[in-house]
C-alpha cells in the first residue's frame, strides 16, 4: 500500500448536464476528499471547484481520471512534495 499524499484536484465545469454523474463520482471518492469548494461564475456560465485530498497518489490519479471523462469537466491535480 503506498503512502497518502495531500492533493489539490481543479475543475472547470462547461456543461451542466453532467454534474449529477461529477457528484456521485466524487461521493464515490468522499472519504479522502478533506474539503471541496465550487464557485458559479455566471458571466462565463461555468462552475470552478476545488477538491482538496488526502489519499494515495492512484486513487487520486483514478478520480482525476473518471472525472476528466466527464463531458464539459475539465480536472487537473496538484500533488504536495510530501
Amino acid at each position: 500500500m503506498s503512502e497518502n499524499r495531500v492533493a489539490v484536484v481543479s475543475l472547470i465545469v462547461e456543461d451542466t448536464e453532467h454534474v449529477d454523474r461529477l457528484n456521485a463520482v466524487l461521493h464515490e471518492y468522499g472519504g479522502y476528499i478533506i474539503g471541496r469548494m465550487g464557485i458559479p461564475y455566471h458571466a462565463k456560465n461555468i462552475s470552478v471547484l476545488s477538491v482538496v485530498m488526502d489519499a494515495p497518489q492512484e486513487a487520486i490519479n483514478a478520480l482525476t481520471g473518471k472525472l476528466g471523462m466527464i463531458g464539459g469537466v475539465s480536472a487537473k491535480t496538484l500533488f504536495s512534495k510530501f
